[in-house]
This record gives structure tokens, sequence and C-alpha cells, in this order.
């Protein structure tokens, strides 16, 4: 088996996916690591009691919170990475979220290069991704130099109601920018058929646009690639002077194999990648690889994230409700002058994935009647970049060290929300008010990930210089949610792929 390649990528997500896509056609060799399989086409993929009730797609890794407690993260292993089960929110971060924005609890760093400079690789993910949406309509929205690849994704009628209804409160509700492979003009041409198993499921049909579907599966015949799975990167070795990566220690179905690169590039995601680098210390980094700065595995960040049953008289037939967003609170408003963070509608919920949070007693019967008069909502608020919030290797174990912070201006975009949809909703006959059901996402909802390895200008203060090259060592490169600053209050996923494009067209330019 060959053992040296031009580029070895490690990891085939959002970050890792995308810039082998990137990479692909350089003509250079290429060696793709991923510690997964491909995640399986079978009927589980749709069924709601594997997904959610016993975490089929989801890794058995225990890991430990800052207590020590058992955390069960929900995340997995998987060719395409998390992408296999994200709902494929495409958001662009704000123009403001690359500038210094003071908030209720603290401040959220300025970024070392700005929306400008992403914006071109923002389009170019969203064609490369298959992204929906309509632009002119969300009121925060940056500026867009191309329109959107493709038509937003029609509301279903109890949604298009809400969205009347919201308009006619005089919010400015929009459509969620989509990565989904539709065609509403002409369905016959559709791969997607529009399901309610689409949000937190992996797609039976491979409609959604994910990192194995869109990128990797396009590039793996070609004869510079070579794929392997279950080939897991345990640890970096350097050269004697420290400043060049001369192997990644695999094992590959469970042998050890070394393979080396002229460039490495680390995709793991936030946690995986910082620990990668934590696990790989040595003579020359003792603290583990570029980590003069002592900020690796630092500046954790996963958001704050909540989910909510909205549950009024009015029956929800919706099978596809993830269409509609909100972000008039995203910078606050007149009685808080701090940003609130965004909301957006979730995939539709069943007595299924309803279950694990109610009590145990509560009758099927009764979750069906929940799920079936609900509107589920997804809120997302900034958590802000603390040096203490940490991923640590410590002693064999995984253990992140994380403390909630930036909690008033969340709370206040709940309750906010929640009175409104309250207040729209005028056609109860049987309760005195809407039933809005909130439920806070604990420490194991790591699809958010973001900030373990912080880019910029100063070697002092951050791993990666503003390529997503470690200020240390001359060819290992990050390409994931590591990078990230800050993590403004929209998905990461979209900004994690314009920056492997910014990334990969950077590297093939350097030959």
């Amino acid at each position: 088996m060959k053992t040296h390649y031009d580029y070895i990528i490690i990891g085939t997500g959002a970050g890792g996916g995308t810039i082998a896509q990137i990479l692909a056609d350089s003509g250079k060799s290429i060696l793709i690591l991923e510690r997964g399989k491909f995640l399986p086409q079978e009927k589980e993929n749709w069924d709601s009691v594997a997904v959610f009730g016993e975490e089929r797609y989801h890794t058995k890794e225990v890991w430990k919170d800052k207590n020590g407690e058992s955390i069960h993260p929900g995340t997995g292993y998987w060719v395409g990475g998390n992408t296999k089960v994200y709902g494929a929110a495409l958001f662009r971060l704000r123009e403001k979220d690359f500038e210094e924005i003071q908030h209720c609890a603290g401040v959220s760093p300025s970024w070392p290069i700005k929306y400008k400079d992403f914006e071109k690789f923002y389009d170019k993910a969203e064609k490369l991704y298959d992204v929906h949406g309509k632009s002119g309509e969300d009121p925060t929205e940056p500026f867009r130099s191309e329109p959107f690849p493709f038509e937003a994704v029609l509301d279903e009628p109890r949604i298009a109601d809400i969205r009347t209804a919201l308009k006619n409160y005089g919010l400015k509700p929009f459509d969620i920018p989509l990565g989904i492979k539709l065609n509403e003009r002409n369905p016959l041409e559709s791969q997607c058929i529009k399901c309610d198993t689409c949000d937190g499921f992996p797609c039976l049909i491979h409609a959604k646009a994910d990192a194995d579907i869109n990128c990797i599966r396009p590039i793996m015949k070609k004869e510079n690639v070579n794929l392997l799975t279950e080939a897991m990167a345990e640890r970096l070795l350097t050269n004697d002077e420290g400043n060049k990566i001369v192997g990644v220690e695999t094992y590959l179905q469970n042998e050890k194999q070394i393979f080396s690169a002229e460039t490495v590039i680390v995709s793991c995601g936030a946690i995986n990648s910082a620990l990668l680098f934590l696990k790989s210390a040595n003579e020359k980094h003792p603290n583990g690889l570029a980590n003069k700065s002592d900020q690796v595995g630092r500046n954790f960040m996963k958001h704050q994230n909540a989910a909510m049953l909205a549950i009024s008289t009015k029956e929800n037939r919706t099978k596809f409700q993830k269409t509609l967003a909100v972000t008039d609170f995203y910078f606050g408003d007149e009685d808080f002058e701090f940003p609130m963070g965004t909301v957006q509608l979730m995939g539709k919920s069943n007595r299924y994935m309803l279950k694990d949070d109610a009590p145990i007693f509560t009758p099927g019967k009764f979750l069906d009647e929940m799920s079936q008069h609900s509107v589920d909502w997804w809120f997302t608020g900034e958590d802000l970049p603390d040096y203490e919030n940490r991923v640590l290797w410590n002693k064999g174990q995984v253990q992140l060290n994380y403390t909630e912070n930036n909690e008033d201006g969340f709370n206040r975009l709940i309750k906010k929300f929640s009175k409104i949809l309250t207040e729209i909703e005028d056609e109860i006959k049987f309760l005195p008010e809407n039933i809005n059901i909130s439920k806070k996402i604990p420490l194991a909802g790591v699809a958010h990930q973001v900030g373990t390895l912080r880019f910029g200008d100063n070697p002092e203060t951050s791993v990666l210089d503003i390529n997503c090259k470690t200020h240390e060592i001359d060819n290992l490169y990050v390409v994931d949610g590591s990078f990230f600053p800050s993590s403004g209050a929209v998905n990461p996923s979209l900004t994690i792929i314009a920056n492997a494009i910014r990334v990969g067209e950077y590297l093939k330019n350097l030959i």
C-alpha cells in the first residue's frame, strides 16, 4: 500500500469532505482517512425509534463533563461526518458577526478576516451544497453577490398561516436556506420528496446535500484520490525540530499504519481535532501540537440551543416543516439592546421523538395528540468564547469542561417568542392560551461545536493563521469548526464549508 501522498485529509465532514472535493482536481495525490464507515442505506434511516430512541447513528463513546459525570455525545463517525444527520440549514453568518459585538455577558471578538473576504466562498458553498433560499426577506441578511442557486422551499398550509400571522404581527419571517435536492416545479425530477424524516435523520434516498453525497462520492474513484474508511488517526508525528508533520499514526481496521504527506489537513470536528493535537504531544510540543499559546482545546463553543413545542387546538398536518426562520431579535430589540439569537422551525416531531422527554407514565395517545397539534421551533443563541471552556484528554478520557454563559439574551428570546406565538394563535377554543413547552439542549448536544483551535494573526492568542495553518508547524492545517473565534447565532455548517473552499483554493494556488 502506498504510504506517502501530497495531501492527507483526516475526516470527511463539512470541512474535510469539502476540501477533498476542492483539491481532487489538482492532480496531486490525496489520502483521505475516515474513522467511520459509509452510513448504511437501510430502513432504519427513517425510523424514529432507531434514530432518536436508540441513537443508532451516534457514537457509543462516553465522555466526561467538568464534574466527572458521563456524557453520551450526540455525534457520529461516518463518511460525511455529522452532515449525514444534520438538518441542512445552511445560513451565512451575519456581516456584524465578523466584528466585535458587545453582548449582555461580555464581548464576542472580532475575526481576523471579514465577511467580505468570505462572501464569494459562501456563494461557492451554496452551489456545492444545493442551497435553496430567497434573498431580500431576512432583516439581518448580509450582502450577497449572487442569488441563491435554487428557489426557496414552499411552506405547507399550517406553516404558511403562521408566516402570515408573524408578518401581520410586524416581524419579518424568511425562508430557511436549505441544502436539499428538491425540485418543486417538476416533482418527477426531484430527488427529495419533502418527507418528515429529514432533520436529525439520515436520508434514505440520498436527497440531502451532505459532505458524503455532494463531495466524497463524486471524487472517490479518481486515480489520485484514496479513501480509507475505518482508519483512525491516533497521533501526528513531527520531525526532530518539531516544525513539520512527518507521519500520521493510523489504526486501519485496528492495525497500526503510518502515512505521510507534504501537507496534512485535520478535519475531525472541533472537539476531536483538538484532541488529536493534545494526544500528539511530544518533546518539542509537550502540551500538545502547536500549543505554545495554550489555546489548543480552549474557547470551546456549542451555541445556546433549545427546542420548543408550541401546542394549540389547531392540527398540524405538515410533513416538511423546516421552512421558516426569524432573526428580528438577532441583535436585540427596543427592550434589550444586546443580541438574542435566531428562531427557526425544526423537522416535525412525533410521539417517539417526544417519549424520552415525557414522564414515564405519559400515554402514547397523549403524545400523539401533542405531536399532531404542535409546531416545533428551534432557538439558537451565541455562547461566548471562554478560556476555561475547553476540551481535555485526561488519562485516556475525553473531557469537556464547559460552563454555560451569555444566557440572559437567549432566555429573553425564548420567552418573547413564546409570547408572540400565544398572541398570534387567536382561535383557541378550549385552552386559555397555547402551551409552549421548551427544553434547552444539554452539553451532549455538540452538533454546533466550534472554536477549539481559533485562527488569528497573533501566535500568542491563536493556534492557526488566517489560512488555517498552525503557527508553529509548517505543513499542518485545520479545516473544520475549530477555527471560529466566535460562534454567532446561526448554524455553523455553511461557514465551515465556505472556509474549506477558501483554504482549498489557497493550497491549490501554492502549487
